[in-house]
């Protein structure tokens, strides 16, 4: 059971720091919160996620205004413990449940199929698919990763948010910033996303989006299921397989979408299941017996600590920013 509470404080002392809103959530089952909550973050140098000793602070730009939610285990309080601070406190404090996978049923899933995946999942038994429910903050950051190493990827998303998003509410670790808005995404002149390291390819693709980022927000919201919101995304130029499925396995907690064109999936689930590397449509079809579940597969390959073999010179990393 969830309940929101208002701040218990008093005085202009504690309202700085106090929560606006907080919760303990008590889940049925074991919550692996590292493991659940870890896709979120866009490598080591996002300011909107991180991680200390004592759990994850996440900053939101929700349907209310900006957020910072803080997570920990509590296990005096007999659960996990969510404290949010800034206008849409209420508003992320209401998301825990679902951030934590409380509606991702992992029942149907045969992992008796591989020793590998039984394995996995008998050490790994709550781990679940987070669901931020904010579609348009998982999928700029996609396109920005589009065809460039991840250390790039990161990099431009830090400079980005750095320069344009709002600090984060409440007493965050420094440097942590909200998401901007969609007025001020669609007001960064094309030289900072140059500056930023971003190509005009990807800069292109970003700028489709936000042009009906609010149409594409509703007809994804009101869609007749996932697959029907995975092809509203593809309606947009430069939104691909790839992109249509690093968004929706974080904003829907897509149970099934692999993502088809990355880099290093593919030899990772080969290497894993069968011993060799294979192509994305051998990926696909290794991963054939699972459908339903293929994106629980791939996370339950990455929780077991596998890794494949890398081989070959390592991709250079390019700087889009000066030509």
């Amino acid at each position: 059971m969830t309940a929101v509470l208002p701040s218990r404080a008093s005085g202009a002392g504690a309202a700085s720091t106090a929560p606006d809103a907080e919760t303990v959530y008590r889940p049925a089952v074991p919550i692996d919160l590292a493991g659940t909550l870890a896709p979120l973050g866009r490598g080591p140098y996002d300011p909107t996620t991180t991680w200390d000793i004592g759990g994850l602070w996440r900053t939101w730009r929700t349907p209310e205004g900006a957020a910072t939610i803080r997570i920990r285990r509590a296990p005096a309080e007999g659960g996990i413990a969510a404290a949010a601070w800034g206008p849409g406190a209420g508003w992320a404090i209401a998301q825990v449940p679902e951030l934590l996978g409380r509606d991702d049923d992992w029942s149907g899933l045969d992992a008796g199929r591989h020793p590998l995946l039984r394995d996995s999942l008998h050490r790994n038994p709550g781990l679940r698919l987070a669901k931020t429910g904010r579609m348009l903050e998982a999928l700029l950051p996609a396109i920005i990763e589009q065809r460039v190493t991840s250390l790039e990827a990161y990099r431009s998303w830090s400079r980005l948010l750095r320069w344009y998003g709002e600090p984060a509410p409440g007493p965050a670790p420094e440097g942590m910033r909200v998401s901007p808005t969609l007025e001020q995404w669609r007001g960064i002149p094309s030289w900072e996303w140059h500056r930023a390291g971003v190509d005009p390819r990807r800069a292109r693709a970003v700028q489709a989006v936000l042009a009906v980022a609010t149409s594409l927000e509703r007809a994804v919201e009101h869609s007749a299921g996932l697959a029907a919101a995975e092809t509203a995304l593809q309606t947009i130029p430069g939104v691909g397989l790839w992109t249509a499925a690093e968004t929706l396995q974080r904003s829907h907690a897509h149970p099934d979408l692999v993502s088809v064109g990355d880099y290093h999936l593919a030899h990772q689930v080969g290497e894993a299941l069968i011993g060799r590397r294979v192509d994305d449509d051998g990926m696909l079809e290794l991963l054939e017996p699972w459908a339903g579940h293929r994106q629980r597969v791939v996370r339950l390959i990455f929780a077991s600590g596998f890794r494949f073999q890398r081989r070959g010179p390592r991709v250079t990393l390019q700087d889009h920013r000066w030509h």
